[in-house]
């Protein structure tokens, strides 16, 4: 079983974020994988509000990501969270989709 990332918006709706996040993670997981999202875990014990948790967060995300096969990348949206996902998951394949679950080829 291959090992997704999931890269979602966090900031701003964080209740909304955390559901979407949600639906990107069983997205996954009916595909056949493990879907990592730590967005939705990490911010049941961790406040993304204050800087000294959130940089903690971003270190476990970091220490997960390079444990994943692959990073898919979900919302119109990169914020600059997913963007620093984004760059450390260079040597990976990246697939990026929309809110809607459609695969974006374009990127």
């Amino acid at each position: 079983m291959r090992k997704v990332y999931v890269s979602s918006q966090l900031r701003g709706n964080v209740k909304s974020n955390i559901s979407k996040a949600q639906w990107y993670a069983r997205f996954v997981a009916e595909r056949g994988h493990l879907p990592i999202t730590p967005h939705i875990y990490f911010t049941q014990f961790l406040r993304d509000h204050v800087p000294e948790e959130r940089e903690m967060a971003m270190e476990m995300n970091r220490e997960l990501l390079e444990w994943c096969d692959e990073l898919w990348v979900f919302g119109e949206v990169i914020s600059e969270g997913m963007k620093q996902e984004i760059e450390w998951a260079k040597d990976k394949p990246i697939r990026y989709f929309t809110e809607e679950l459609k695969e974006k080829h374009d990127i």
